[in-house]
């Protein structure tokens, strides 16, 4: 039998931790027997295995143990812990932490016996013997052991230790006895904290090192939480490393790749490097003891538990299904991954880039053509998803106008695409700038796309082919993103791009992302995408910028747009451009949210008739503070000025002057659009020049700010940032330029006070390419 277990004292709390046990089984419902197929059943573990290798547990200079480090995993550990899940631990650290106090005590008494033995207290050179690694572990365990008790302690949760070796597992009475303590000791809600008896650890047993399930050889930590997990039927061990995860050939090395999911056929694609800095097991150590637990009925991930910005929520960001490290799996999905889908798509683009300008415009018309050549299938497709929207009740009427395809839209949309087609035919290569920098060097700016594009959308299936036709025509590769509510329409519309594209052999270069990857998983391929472009509600738009690792990110956080009616306005085009701007379509971004009216126009019968208007169509009004004061019963005053409503609602606000419209946007609102509404037309100018939006109108309704009816074919968002595009992005907003330079053996050494060359810099017209 086990010597009994130090506990910690609060076990006078056992009924309310059998409380949290129990609901345990339902919170977290996963039983062992069917490993986890995706990421995301990760939330249904219930029980789980964190191992901490060496080089997680102590410091860089091997000196001792990394407390900051330790203290974060301690934390998430406690978490999951106190929600219900029995979390245990396997760690390493009893021989760096005995290390470090062996060395200490080592130092301190040569110091003394070299003061009596000298007279004084002066220091020579002292070598430090070598210190056996048993006897380390034998100093370290009780220290390591009461730090872990007191980070615990912190969060009101129980540790035990428990001490193993190989003979433990093998010994038929000792292995029954070590289960039924683990047993015990997470029905009480306490965390066993396992580590290998390294004071008295045998070697290992020959000839049996990972051979089946029932056998395996306790060499190292790796090989012992592979153990403990399948024999506690664990749904889940995380194995915390110093590399990020498995890799097809060793990290460091050139075109090295993370592998996200690993399967066990895989294993002959694999070439493994060095062991850790301080572990006794390497990678490939790793695998085959994660294999093992596979094998058992344990799923695993392997990752970095030592990276300064990810270790304070690396494993609860595990548990929460989102892609870290790598996942080893027994069932490989029929498709790509999203990482083959992207390299796939990039290959495709450069493909796409080359062709003439002819080449992409004929891709985009035969798309067009089969918009309207299949509309039957494509309707049909859209009718089921609707159906599931409805019968679902997830998705408001605004959302699911959104999802509806009609002959007439699939009409519009082949009528845009037809004009992207015909703008391609000026867009990539077109030479923008060229210098004459010296005589027979010059040098052109020219036109090129920006590489892979990631669109995620919303609900907007008619924004697949136009953003299609948007990537076809600037040459680049395009990963598509859509909404599950329009699952069915995205695939046959996604299958009819490829088709186009197949008419000159590069289906690839547009993808679908069809499986479960979450928005946060994508926006981290920050070495495979080049701009994210989100295509949704303004909360879409402020995840994914939130989310993005190192990818710059083309949208607006937020469409609060203003219609200024100023005091020399029309009445009819004022009542007209607010009914436009609010009631045409009160979802999309560039719909009216405030309304400012000159301080004049209050009590004038333009003023009630825009109210009656309002009333009319149903839009909910809220007074802004300076309209409220002037009424003595007035709708409710607005919480807060800058509101993005989305819907039949909007906020009416009066100001002083033209100016003060002016100020009141600058102030609240988001850059996006806004307009004025006036006959006096130094007015108008006035506002035009100093409203600092992406776009600002005169006389004109907010829902103007659209790539469709700028004449642009279609676009791929609105952008409200500064740099870069502004405004609907269209073809022009997904080009990028190069620089391309010519001579003839220049160097700059030519140019030097002793060479025999001087700039130039001169002007050379650009031709303009006919395409008539």
């Amino acid at each position: 039998m086990f010597p009994r277990l130090a506990l910690c004292s609060r076990l006078q709390s056992r009924s309310w931790q059998s409380t949290v046990r129990g609901l345990s089984q339902t919170k977290f419902p996963h039983s062992h027997g069917r490993t986890l197929v995706h990421r995301s059943e990760f939330r249904h573990a219930r029980r789980i295995v964190v191992k901490l290798g060496s080089a997680v547990v102590t410091r860089g200079d091997e000196g001792g143990l990394a407390l900051g480090r330790l203290a974060s995993i301690v934390e998430q550990v406690a978490v999951l812990q106190n929600q219900g899940r029995e979390m245990m631990i396997v760690t390493s650290g009893a021989v760096a932490f005995g290390k470090q106090r062996l060395r200490h005590e080592i130092l301190l008494s040569q110091s003394v016996r070299q003061a009596l033995h000298t007279g004084h207290n002066q220091l020579k050179e002292m070598a430090i013997p070598v210190l056996e690694a048993r006897a380390c572990a034998a100093a370290g365990q009780s220290g390591l052991m009461a730090l872990y008790e007191a980070m615990f302690t912190q969060y009101s949760t129980c540790t035990a230790q428990i001490l193993v070796t190989n003979l433990d597992f093998h010994d038929e009475q000792k292995r029954r006895n070590l289960s039924s303590t683990l047993h015990e000791l997470l029905r009480m809600n306490i965390v066993p904290i396992i580590n290998t008896n390294d004071a008295v650890i045998p070697p290992p047993v020959p000839n049996s090192d990972l051979q089946g399930v029932n056998v395996i050889s306790i060499k190292d930590n790796d090989s012992l939480a592979a153990r403990l997990a399948v024999e506690m039927k664990a749904d889940l061990l995380i194995a915390l490393s110093d590399v990020e995860g498995l890799y097809d050939s060793p990290p460091g090395t050139d075109n090295a790749k993370l592998i996200d999911i690993f399967y066990p056929g895989d294993q002959q694609s694999i070439t493994y490097g060095s062991k850790s800095r301080v572990g006794m097991g390497g990678m490939e150590a790793k695998v085959k003891a994660a294999l093992w637990a596979l094998q058992g009925g344990t799923s695993v991930v392997i990752a970095n538990g030592t990276h300064p910005k990810v270790t304070g929520h690396v494993i609860t960001d595990i548990v929460d299904g989102k892609k870290v490290g790598t996942f080893f799996s027994e069932v490989k999905p029929a498709g790509p991954t999203v990482e083959q889908q992207t390299e796939m798509a990039r290959n495709g683009g450069r493909v796409l880039a080359s062709l003439l300008p002819e080449e992409r415009g004929e891709i985009i018309c035969r798309l067009a053509e089969l918009l309207t050549e299949r509309k039957e299938d494509i309707l049909n497709a859209n009718k089921r998803d609707m159906e599931l929207a409805r019968a679902s009740g997830s998705l408001s009427l605004q959302l699911l106008n959104r999802l509806s395809l009609s002959t007439s839209k699939l009409n519009s949309l082949a009528i845009g695409l037809r004009q992207i087609a015909v703008s391609s035919r000026d867009s990539v290569g077109r030479v923008l700038r060229r210098t004459r920098v010296a005589n027979n060097l010059e040098l052109e700016q020219v036109t090129v796309p920006i590489g892979v594009l990631l669109v995620i959308f919303e609900s907007r299936p008619d924004c697949l082919p136009q953003v299609s036709a948007l990537a076809i025509a600037s040459g680049n590769a395009l990963l598509l993103k859509g909404g599950k509510e329009a699952a069915h329409t995205n695939k046959i519309l996604h299958q009819l791009t490829q088709e186009a594209l197949s008419i000159h052999g590069i289906q690839d270069a547009i993808q679908l992302v069809s499986t479960r990857e979450e928005v946060e998983d994508l926006c981290r391929l920050n070495k495979l995408i080049d701009l994210i472009i989100p295509r949704g509600s303004s909360e879409l738009v402020r995840e994914i910028q939130n989310a993005a690792k190192g990818i710059p990110v083309l949208g607006h956080s937020e469409g609060i747009c203003h219609v200024y009616i100023d005091s020399e306005a029309s009445i009819d085009k004022a009542i007209g451009i607010v009914k436009d701007s609010k009631c045409d379509y009160p979802s999309a971004c560039n719909a009216m949210e405030t309304l400012l009216i000159h301080r004049d126009l209050l009590r004038t019968p333009m003023f009630d008739q825009i109210i009656d208007m309002l009333r009319v169509e149903e839009v909910k009004i809220h007074a802004g503070p300076k309209f409220a004061s002037y009424l003595t019963f007035s709708p409710s005053e607005v919480k807060s000025l800058r509101t993005e409503y989305g819907d039949l609602e909007c906020c009416i606000e009066v100001v002083d002057s033209m100016q003060d419209a002016v100020d009141h946007i600058h102030k609240y609102g988001s850059s996006h659009t806004d307009a004025i509404v006036t006959e006096n037309k130094d007015t108008a100018e006035l506002f035009l020049q100093q409203l600092d939006s992406a776009c600002v109108f005169w006389n004109a309704s907010t829902r103007f700010a659209d790539g469709y009816r700028f004449g642009l074919g279609a676009e791929v968002g609105i952008s409200t940032a500064r740099i870069h595009a502004r405004g609907p992005v269209g073809l022009e907003g997904l080009l990028t330029t190069k620089w391309v330079l010519r001579g003839e053996g220049h160097t700059v050494a030519d140019f030097s006070e002793q060479g025999s060359m001087k700039y130039l810099h001169e002007n050379i017209p650009v031709p303009h390419r006919n395409f008539s």
